[in-house]
């Protein structure tokens, strides 16, 4: 009798073992006139390349300022809506340069054209301009820049 219990026990265990790792399998008959029809996983969404986002958050940035009391082209460059590094204020005297005859005096209210499709080697005169020397004529990381300047200074994006 102890046998008999000891066998069903462990015949109960094993069914119950070998039920946890049937792995269902799709029957299917093939008929050449009625083929079965599979479904293609649906396309995982491309993910934008961190280029193509640095781009399309610099395609946000303001393309004119309408300048406030007490600003000068040195602060606006320096607002980080604008270009994030004061040193590039002559881009925008060039860009403005019939409407704005002294940078540091400009009338409330005017609007001001800020240059976003520029060269690295305009970027570079313009700080050399503002009194950047050779060395420091690149802009710096923190920068508002074109995509194609950022690449060429090796910053990443």
């Amino acid at each position: 009798m102890k046998k008999f219990a000891l066998l069903a026990v462990l015949c109960c265990a094993l069914s119950a073992l070998g039920c946890a790792k049937t792995v269902k399998q799709e029957i299917t008959c093939w008929d050449p006139l009625f083929p079965p029809v599979r479904e293609d996983p649906a396309p995982k969404p491309v993910q934008p390349t961190p280029r193509q986002v640095y781009e399309a958050d610099y395609a946000k940035l303001p393309s004119s300022y309408t300048v406030a009391r007490g600003d000068s082209l040195w602060r606006i460059a320096r607002s980080k809506r604008v270009y994030n590094d004061p040193f590039m204020w002559p881009l925008i005297a060039k860009a403005n340069r019939v409407d704005v005859r002294h940078p540091r005096r400009i009338p409330p209210g005017q609007v001001l054209k800020i240059p976003r499709d520029f060269s690295l080697d305009e970027a570079k005169a313009a700080r050399r301009r503002a009194g950047r020397s050779q060395r420091h004529a690149a802009p710096t990381r923190s920068a508002n820049l074109p995509a194609a300047v950022r690449e060429s200074l090796g910053y990443g994006f």
